[in-house]
């Protein structure tokens, strides 16, 4: 395996970007580093000459809630996501999705900014930042310094393993609204026994009831591997919130919806497209049953000071 030649830890954004615009396609960020020094020694693509860790740079790896808003630095670990109590009762459907990522040995190094950047359609932290409809934020280089612009989750994927993300940019952090009152969300994944395959197929979902705690009033559904990228299963979301009710009848019509919207595909190494959409219909009831419940026990919206709702 051919080796880099500059290793280099800046300390700010700007930094970074300037050694990332000096290099350019020489260049690769590094965090945790468990599926770039992987992909190098597979020699999946060309090894860069150049690596830039950006995990010395202040706050990458914070959480908090600012302006209305629950923060997280691209540099968090899935360890430190998994046991952080803001987002244990903001963000279960990311508590569990990152909790289930590799091993504890990965998941102590792994960045959740790795995981979206590697652009895998069934990366388990992405599928969860889409359920709670994050926003991330990519700083650019430019002359007068750092260029920062929030923008949707989505909009930075291209198709599998590839990002929309120019050679001088990175990602900076990721942000999602806080769990209002009657709200709750959860994820669920299958996979093979390997604790470090990718999964079969992974699903979260974030739901709001209305004030009678019966009928669903909003509905987001994160689906993968669905399609190319990271899938909002939108047909589904329509089901529920159009239902009288969250009843039996409601689920299996949700159920039906992504099924029939998901672009599965056959896998040799993983799973069957008749399995993964049996599947479907395994977690999605499995998951929408758990968003309900939290959504029935967080009867109050979350203080101004940050204080957590109840949460199951």
């Amino acid at each position: 395996m051919a080796r880099w030649r500059a290793y280099h830890t800046p300390t700010t954004v700007a930094e970074a970007l300037s050694l990332l615009h000096q290099h350019k396609d020489k260049a690769r960020i590094i965090a945790g580093g468990t599926d770039l020094i992987l992909d190098m020694e597979a020699e999946h693509a060309a090894a860069p000459e150049v690596l830039v860790d950006v995990t010395k740079i202040s706050g990458i790896d914070r959480v908090a809630q600012e302006d209305g808003w629950i923060v997280l630095g691209a540099g968090i670990t899935h360890t430190q996501i998994e046991s952080s109590p803001l987002l244990r009762a903001h963000a279960r459907c990311l508590t569990e999705s990152c909790g289930v990522i590799g091993g504890p040995q990965v998941r102590n190094v792994a960045t959740l900014g790795g995981n979206v950047a590697h652009a895998l359609p069934a990366a388990d932290g992405t599928i969860g930042l889409l359920a709670l409809e994050a926003e991330v934020e990519v700083a650019g280089h430019s002359a007068r310094g750092a260029l920062h612009s929030w923008q949707p989750l989505l909009s930075i994927f291209a198709g599998p393993g590839r990002n929309r993300l120019a050679p001088d940019q990175m990602l900076h952090a990721f942000r999602f609204r806080p769990n209002a009152a009657r709200a709750g969300n959860a994820f669920d994944r299958i996979m093979r026994p390997q604790g470090v395959a990718l999964p079969v197929l992974g699903i979260a979902a974030r739901v709001r009831l209305d004030a009678t705690l019966r009928r669903v009033e909003d509905a987001v559904i994160a689906i993968g591997p669905a399609g190319p990228t990271p899938f909002r299963a939108t047909r589904a979301e329509e089901a529920l919130t159009t239902a009288k009710a969250f009843d039996d009848d409601a689920v299996e019509k949700a159920i039906a919806a992504a099924q029939t919207q998901a672009s599965l595909r056959n896998s040799k190494y993983r799973a069957s497209q008749a399995y993964r959409h049996e599947m479907i219909d395994v977690l999605l009831k499995r998951v929408l049953h758990s968003a309900v419940k939290r959504a029935r026990m967080n009867d109050a919206p979350a203080e101004p000071n940050g204080a957590q709702p109840k949460s199951a």
